[in-house]
């Protein structure tokens, strides 16, 4: 199961952030700060699974930003790692460029990937389709 999905910057700062389990939220700055630190601290070279703790965290690079997800240790790491890969990859059919801007959008494409910490749907279509309503919607 998905603890968290957090999107960082090489900066080290927090662009994107989703819990599916509850943390207080002086604890989640806390946390967060030690991934980020674990991960950004990382060369190209090593490994993107990590033991952190009492779960592991998969991360992937994509130009300047990381993407890291936390999960228990039952959780499949390839599986993880592929679903980091889909998601990149339906942010990159659904923006052509920025997406900082449009956070509200990543957060729909998210929750359409995974709900209560289970990846429930990987299909880009299906994935982009309440998207594209919203966005015919909004033109009309």
């Amino acid at each position: 199961m998905i603890k968290f999905f957090l999107m960082v910057n090489k900066q080290g700062q927090t662009r994107l952030s989703k819990y599916y389990e509850h943390v207080e939220i002086n604890k989640r700055t806390l946390l967060e700060t030690e991934v980020i630190k674990s991960c950004l601290s990382r060369s190209n070279e090593q490994c993107s699974f990590i033991e952190y703790k009492d779960f592991k965290l998969i991360y992937r690079q994509y130009a300047a930003l990381f993407i890291v997800v936390g999960v228990n240790d039952t959780e499949n790491e390839m599986a993880i790692y592929e679903f980091i890969h889909n998601f990149v990859e339906v942010l990159d059919e659904y923006f052509s460029r920025v997406i900082m801007f449009n956070l509200d959008k990543v957060h729909i494409i998210l929750d359409e990937m995974v709900l209560n910490g289970c990846i429930v749907e990987t299909n880009r279509a299906r994935i982009l389709a309440p998207l594209q309503i919203l966005d015919k919607m909004s033109e009309s």
